[in-house]
């Protein structure tokens, strides 16, 4: 019971303080001018900010449950393009100062917001006589119960800058800025949208006053969204020039998504995925430099040090380093052949995504794979000039060999200028050529120059204007699939016998040489020759590079003649049809000649004066209709024997 009776006593004198405070805050109510309230809370907000705000519509005093002060249509800066404007601003008052008549301000919140960021020529913007004030106001001495904190809800932040042709909006703008009224830190945490992507972010100034004024101050910013994440923490300073020092690090799911996010046309070819940095940074005005970098993209990491400059147009510089290099992504969509391939991709190229950014880029790493070619150590360099890509290999350790030379790409006017100069020294001519052009039909060591340019838009246009020279010379191979050797032993001993299946075994040779000229998607051979202990070959001919078929002649010939005294036994062939599938042929004419039962019958056939005799006696021996004058049946051959006569 007296429990009981001491939970009632305790309830009355609660509502008894509640009934009083709510009694004294009425009468403060009437005590304190509305008009008298509203010049105070300006008079604060000019005393903390050092801003003159211009009043434009209704303000209003609202004292019960809670003190606040509302002005409707504020406006900062000049009155017809103001720096800032809002459509409300509210001043919430402290509690307990408004019960005893005295006003303080406990926050501000500026509701629907719109804030302009003007940049001129000369790096003024709208906001450097505003921020003037404010520096002002934040040498002064403060009163210890200033209002520390401003809200901006629903704001827009629109940024111009005319001679950068930067023109940027954020929308949905939802801020809380600590203001320094005890310490000398600064603060803002809050979120945006920008480019249709919310990004939450936040931003520590160490010491606020020292910031205004242009002077360093430690600073540490982190923004967080879907297309990328980003954090810096180090220093700034503003005069005489902006200068940022720290570290930076940011990352994102896919660094191809997070460029178009940020206006960037779409990179050409695959890859770009997975992104990641980590590195020292040192900003100099409109320069950025980036040392101690650690990079990952796509699964491939490197060190080393990037710089970028932002005046005019926009140069990435830098040099990185890799133990293992997998390039296979960036040339993923690139398809030199059809779906069958068996012809030339007819699909269109385009490098629209190289117009917008300049590189001189140098890589080198310990392994690089390219597709299914495997290489050592190797050292790139990639110059991209005004759409220009130029990749030049300075050295690379490939196939056993070495490969060096040049890849240019360019935009014309309607098609892409394409430009190779390459050489292979001293490589594994069957790894090498099978890896690169799918050709596995030579071994050995050797060398090859290749030297083409073309133009067109696609890969079929340009083989058909592919033009250039390429040579080839090896020692101490084989010709793989052919066994030349044992096909002309064959023929020599039997020349009328066939050729029989020829497409297997090993062909060896000393040397192999090769020179080709391309004009206009056709290739010219000049010398191509293949010498070896027991064969001699030759070639002479073409080969259409947009149809892919090869049109050649060639001599075939054993070194050692078949008796002392003797000529060596020689054999023209042919080699026609696709490069996927050709077709290599004896010449028939030289091997009936060779033979000593049919020579004469050829030489007869092509004698005018002996041809129709030889016809008559083979229709004769066959019961041919030309020997009985008749004409044969439908369905029935003239070799056939006449109706009625024996056979």
């Amino acid at each position: 019971m007296t429990t009981a009776n001491g939970l009632k006593r305790l309830g009355f004198i609660l509502l008894a303080v509640i009934a009083g405070g709510l009694a004294v805050l009425t009468t403060a109510g009437y005590l304190v001018s509305a008009d008298a309230v509203r010049q105070q809370v300006l008079a604060e907000i000019r005393e903390v900010t050092g801003l003159e705000p211009v009043l434009r519509g209704k303000a209003s005093v609202s004292l019960f449950p809670t003190g606040s002060v509302n002005f409707a249509d504020v406006v900062l800066g000049d009155a017809k393009e103001p720096a800032l404007s809002a459509e409300r601003l509210t001043a919430r008052l402290r509690f307990f100062p408004l019960l005893i008549g005295r006003v303080e301000i406990a926050d501000v919140a500026l509701e629907n917001p719109r804030i302009a960021i003007d940049f001129q020529p000369n790096g003024q913007s709208n906001w450097s006589a505003l921020i003037e004030a404010l520096t002002r106001s934040q040498t002064t001495a403060h009163r210890l119960t200033a209002f520390s904190e401003m809200r901006i809800n629903g704001g827009t932040v629109v940024i111009r800058d005319e001679a950068r042709q930067l023109n940027e909006t954020l929308y949905g703008v939802e801020f809380s800025l600590a203001w320094p009224s005890i310490s000398k830190s600064f603060g803002a945490t809050g979120r945006f949208v920008w480019h249709d992507a919310p990004m939450d972010a936040s931003l520590t100034l160490a010491d606020f006053a020292s910031a205004l004024a242009g002077s360093r101050s430690g600073l540490r910013l982190r923004v967080s969204g879907e297309p990328m994440k980003a954090a810096f923490e180090g220093a700034i300073s503003i005069k005489p020039t902006l200068k940022i020092e720290g570290t930076l690090a940011a990352d994102a799911a896919s660094l191809r998504s997070a460029l178009v996010w940020t206006g960037q046309k779409p990179l050409p070819g695959g890859g770009f995925g997975r992104f990641a940095i980590k590195a020292r940074t040192n900003v100099v005005g409109g320069s950025i430099s980036l040392s101690s970098v650690n990079v990952e993209l796509d699964g491939n990491a490197a060190e080393g040090v990037l710089t970028f400059a932002g005046d005019g147009r926009k140069i990435l510089q830098g040099t990185l380093a890799a133990d293992a290099l997998d390039l296979t992504p960036y040339i993923s969509t690139v398809r030199l052949l059809t779906t069958n391939e068996r012809a030339w991709n007819n699909g269109r190229i385009t490098l629209d995504g190289l117009a917008g950014l300049d590189i001189d880029l140098r890589l080198s790493a310990a392994n690089v794979t390219v597709s299914t070619a495997k290489l050592g150590r190797t050292a790139v360099a990639a110059n991209l000039r005004g759409g220009h890509l130029v990749i030049t290999i300075g050295e690379a350790q490939a196939y056993n060999g070495v490969i060096k030379g040049s890849l240019a790409l360019a935009n014309s006017e309607q098609s892409v200028d394409v430009k190779s100069q390459l050489q292979f020294t001293d490589v594994d001519l069957e790894s090498c050529l099978g890896q690169l052009f799918g050709l596995r039909r030579l071994e050995g060591k050797g060398n090859i120059q290749l030297a083409v340019e073309g133009t067109g838009d696609s890969i079929l246009a340009v083989t058909q204007t592919l033009s250039g020279t390429a040579t080839l010379t090896g020692t101490n191979g084989a010709l793989a699939g052919l066994n030349v050797e044992q096909l002309l032993r064959r023929l020599e001993r039997r020349p009328l016998s066939g050729g029989g299946e020829f497409r297997s075994g090993r062909t060896p040779y000393d040397k192999i040489t090769v020179a080709l000229k391309i004009n206009q998607g056709t290739v010219t051979a000049e010398d191509v020759k293949v010498e070896g202990a027991t064969v001699v070959l030759g070639l002479v001919g073409s080969a259409s590079i947009p149809a892919r078929e090869l049109d050649l002649k060639g001599t075939a010939a054993l070194v050692a003649p078949p008796k002392p005294g003797a000529a060596p036994f020689e054999l023209p062939f042919i080699v026609q049809g696709s490069w996927d599938d050709p077709i290599m042929l004896p010449d028939p004419e030289s091997l009936i000649r060779r033979s000593g039962a049919a020579a004469p019958l050829l030489n007869a056939v092509r004698d005018r004066s002996t041809r129709e005799s030889v016809r008559s006696a083979i229709e004769r021996l066959t019961g041919g209709a030309a020997a009985s004058g008749t004409v044969p049946a439908a369905g029935q051959s003239s070799t056939q024997p006449a109706a009625g006569k024996p056979e």
